[in-house]
């Protein structure tokens, strides 16, 4: 038995013996950077209902890893439960915290074991798709049984996969409707530029103009889409797409984690009146509420990232009524 594992999953997180998950920052170039770079995500295979990718949408043939701190895990998550998918694509959580070792398996409030592979880590997954693989290790993942690998882990291409390619066995909603398509990727691409990866620009920069510009072009976009939900109950209108799943697992951290953690503290959420009662409306949908874990949240980044809260403490607050009438 080794450090690593142990029967039923890898063994507890251990920062003393393997320090903090990093691997992103040391595959970066040499020379400093202060702004946040984003590491790449290799596995970018799709699945087509005609087979045509070589990954054909069959029921229970593929399997999602998640971790419910993640956003760009929850959107899958929130997506397969929103079509309906439940029953077609199972899914398991990972623990929110890592130590050097990245992602794992234990069995605890709100994550298992490996239901499909027996992993203890999920760097096995990407181990067992390309042997030697020593790059960044991400949520989700998209597994294949069939052929014993990872179909994609590129986050943007799974939600969009979920949402279309499996109409045979949906409940027919749609949230990429063709007519809405180029409105939705507009949206999309500058929500995920300035807020969704803005966050991300703000907290891990370490320079104080990389992160004045983060914070001040986070804040801009969410002034313009407080403006654009005037009259309307979604982004787009009155149909949910696409696009609502992208911004809400930003504003559902927000106030509790990226306003104090990641400095992006101009104002909270809870100071929009519209973007507050439209996150309090997304959130009274089952989808949106029963993919919602806040323990996994504050507790993975307040413990996960020591380089910016060095003593680990979760805190308490903030407190926050998301069952609010809206």
């Amino acid at each position: 038995m080794t450090t690593t594992q142990q029967a039923g999953g890898a063994s507890p997180v251990d920062f003393e013996t393997f320090g903090d998950y990093g691997d992103f920052r040391r595959k970066q170039a040499s020379a400093p950077n202060p702004e946040f770079v984003r590491p790449a995500y290799p596995f970018q295979g799709r699945i087509t209902a005609d087979g045509s990718s070589g990954y054909p949408a069959v029921p229970g043939r593929y399997h999602l890893y998640i971790s419910w701190a993640c956003p760009w895990a929850q959107r899958s998550a929130i997506v397969r439960e929103l079509v309906g998918l439940e029953d077609v694509i199972s899914l398991s959580a990972l623990d929110p915290v890592r130590d050097g070792r990245g992602w794992a398996f234990r069995e605890g409030p709100g994550h298992s074991l490996d239901p499909v592979n027996g992993f203890a880590l999920l760097r096995e997954a990407y181990d067992a798709t390309e042997p030697g693989y020593d790059g960044h290790i991400s949520v989700p993942v998209l597994w294949d049984r069939e052929t014993s690998r990872i179909v994609s882990n590129n986050f943007p291409d799974i939600t969009i996969d979920l949402g279309t390619q499996f109409t045979a066995w949906s409940n027919g909603t749609d949230l990429y409707p063709a007519a809405l398509r180029p409105e939705i990727d507009a949206i999309n691409a500058t929500v995920y530029e300035t807020v969704n990866n803005g966050v991300y620009r703000a907290g891990m920069a370490t320079a104080q103009a990389a992160y004045h510009d983060a914070v001040t072009r986070i804040f801009a976009t969410l002034d313009e889409l407080e403006q654009r939900l005037a009259g309307r109950r979604y982004l787009l209108g009155e149909s949910l797409t696409e696009a609502d799943v992208r911004l809400w697992v930003t504003l559902a951290r927000f106030d509790a984690v990226y306003y104090s953690h990641f400095k992006a503290n101009l104002r909270r959420l809870t100071d929009y009146p519209r973007l507050w009662a439209y996150a309090r409306d997304l959130y009274s949908r089952p989808a949106f509420r029963d993919t919602t874990n806040f323990d996994h949240i504050k507790r993975h980044y307040y413990m996960t990232h020591s380089h910016i809260n060095p003593s680990r403490i979760v805190p308490d607050g903030p407190l926050i009524n998301w069952d609010a009438l809206y």
